[in-house]
């Protein structure tokens, strides 16, 4: 049974974290199979909308510190190499869901924790249980954060509270993630899977090129001027004017329907 599970139903990759005996603690077999279902999603055609989540009780525990305690065995820069070599394969996931054209979605229960954490940082909506718990937990080891952690909670959070998520290392539950922006919305969890499912199917049958557009506009923001900015949203407002979804949400308002996205 793979680590991560793919699967794709009316437009929507869901990618399953697939180790619930371990809490989906991350080890080497699911950072490859992490590695390639948010590749294959990427690059899916059928897929216009991606859920992440975890099987089991929990959403991911962070890494396998069973595979960290074997790796004390070796000398230390051949440790050092091993470990950059797992964390560059870890950050091609979260490159790959960061960098799609395709709205991202994180459903969170249980333990969210080190790279749990840092891996839903990296979707674009969250969704919350509210028994889900979070902790960046890294410092509580004495490693610092990967996953993209340290770029993504300064630019959610502010760099105050970002230093004491991942200084202190502190768990936190699921209304301090909403206070701090962290999640969109808190559900309970019978709900999860539903509401879930709700907002990615919202999302696989929006304008998917307008949707992909301001994805990527949104996530350049804090990297650009306003200048620059503004000749970026010149650019795709323009090209999302030219293409057919455009002709086919103004003919629903017009008609008074929902538009029907993809079919040009």
């Amino acid at each position: 049974m793979s680590a991560v599970l793919y699967e794709v139903q009316d437009a929507i990759a869901t990618l399953t974290l697939n180790r619930p005996e371990a809490l989906n603690a991350l080890n080497l077999a699911m950072i490859d199979a992490l590695r390639e279902a948010s590749a294959r999603a990427a690059f899916d055609p059928a897929v216009r909308a991606v859920v992440v989540r975890g099987a089991g009780e929990h959403f991911m525990a962070g890494g396998d510190l069973k595979w960290f305690r074997e790796q004390l065995a070796l000398p230390p820069a051949e440790r050092q190499a091993a470990f950059e070599q797992v964390i560059a394969a870890v950050h091609a996931s979260v490159l790959s869901l960061k960098g799609m054209r395709k709205p991202v979605v994180a459903a969170v229960h249980g333990a969210v924790a080190g790279f749990g954490l840092s891996l839903m940082l990296a979707a674009d909506l969250v969704l919350a249980a509210d028994n889900a718990y979070f902790t960046l937990a890294y410092s509580n080891i004495a490693l610092s954060p990967d996953g993209g952690a340290t770029f993504s909670l300064p630019r959610q959070v502010g760099l105050k509270q970002a230093m004491e998520i991942a200084l202190l290392g502190d768990r936190f539950d699921a209304a301090r993630a909403r206070e701090l922006g962290l999640v969109n919305r808190v559900v309970a969890p019978d709900e999860l899977a539903a509401e879930t499912q709700k907002l990615a199917r919202r999302l696989a049958n929006g304008p998917a090129e307008a949707l992909a557009r301001t994805k990527a506009l949104l996530n350049a923001s804090f990297d650009n001027p306003l200048e620059a900015q503004l000749v970026a949203e010149q650019r795709s407002f323009a090209a999302c004017g030219a293409h057919p979804d455009f002709a086919e949400g103004l003919a629903g308002f017009f008609e008074k329907r929902k538009p029907v996205y993809g079919r040009s």
